[in-house]
């Protein structure tokens, strides 16, 4: 197959960067990653950190003894499993907070962060955001910190609800008016699952749509997808799906020349 083409470059002067559950797992591509980050911050505007926990939930939970079990690619969310969801969200942000050294780890919960709603009841404890305390964020990125921001937000009577980390990047894209670079562990949309060096530049909403419904696009890149052309739909300027187990990627997304640009 040819090689992709490349896609318009982004800003990265400041930015939302969602980093994925499955692609922090390798503690030498992690450090790598968050170096990035860290460059970011010096050069600019710090960057609002999006994490999720996928691999450090699944291992909770199942020291706890509870199955994981998901729908469309989401996790469902049992009252009985949504502490220990909260549990390894809250210590895997403080490791992250710790390494990138000038962060600070949030969870939806402090100062009301993260207002969500909830969805599909077949999803149980599960929301999606509603409202961002954008004025925080700024507060932190001004004092020169990267808000480190776990995937877990509360509804409006402060009982927690656990969100895809997907779904809270793109509020905050939108929120704060930034791109978004959602990292995974993939190099990007790929026109053949089988096949990493098939990742396609761009994506419009109607050809995102005609994949999904077809197959080529299942699992767990469809709340990314859908997250993405979320982010474009509520205010954020680009939205941009990425390998997280690379250095240097989001100099490369910048420049075009990596991950999946989606478009209106």
């Amino acid at each position: 197959m040819a090689a992709p083409s490349r896609s318009t470059p982004v800003s990265l002067s400041s930015l939302v960067v969602k980093y994925g559950g499955n692609a922090m797992t390798d503690p030498d591509q992690r450090r790598a990653v968050l170096s990035d980050v860290r460059s970011l911050a010096a050069k600019g505007t710090p960057p609002v950190l999006v994490h999720g926990g996928g691999p450090a939930i699944a291992a909770e939970l199942a020291a706890a003894g509870i199955a994981s079990r998901f729908e469309r690619g989401l996790r469902v969310t049992t009252p009985e499993s949504l502490p220990v969801v909260e549990r390894a969200l809250t210590l895997l942000g403080k490791q992250l907070a710790s390494e990138l050294v000038d962060a600070v780890a949030l969870t939806g919960r402090d100062a009301r962060l993260l207002i969500a709603e909830r969805v599909d009841p077949v999803l149980g404890e599960v929301g999606t955001v509603s409202s961002v305390r954008a004025d925080l964020l700024r507060l932190l990125q001004g004092a020169g910190l990267v808000p480190v921001v776990g995937c877990l937000a509360m509804d409006r009577d402060g009982a927690p609800l656990n969100v895809n980390a997907d779904d809270v990047a793109a509020a905050v894209a939108a929120a704060l008016a930034l791109p978004c670079v959602f990292l995974t562990n993939v190099p990007g949309v790929l026109d053949d699952v089988r096949d990493p060096a098939s990742r396609i530049a761009s994506l419009t909403r109607a050809q995102v749509a005609a994949r999904v419904a077809d197959g080529r696009i299942a699992g767990g890149m469809i709340p990314k997808v859908e997250s993405a052309l979320a982010a474009l739909e509520r205010g954020a300027p680009a939205a941009v799906i990425a390998d997280g187990r690379l250095a240097g990627e989001l100099t490369r997304v910048a420049e075009g020349a990596a991950g999946t640009r989606l478009l209106p």
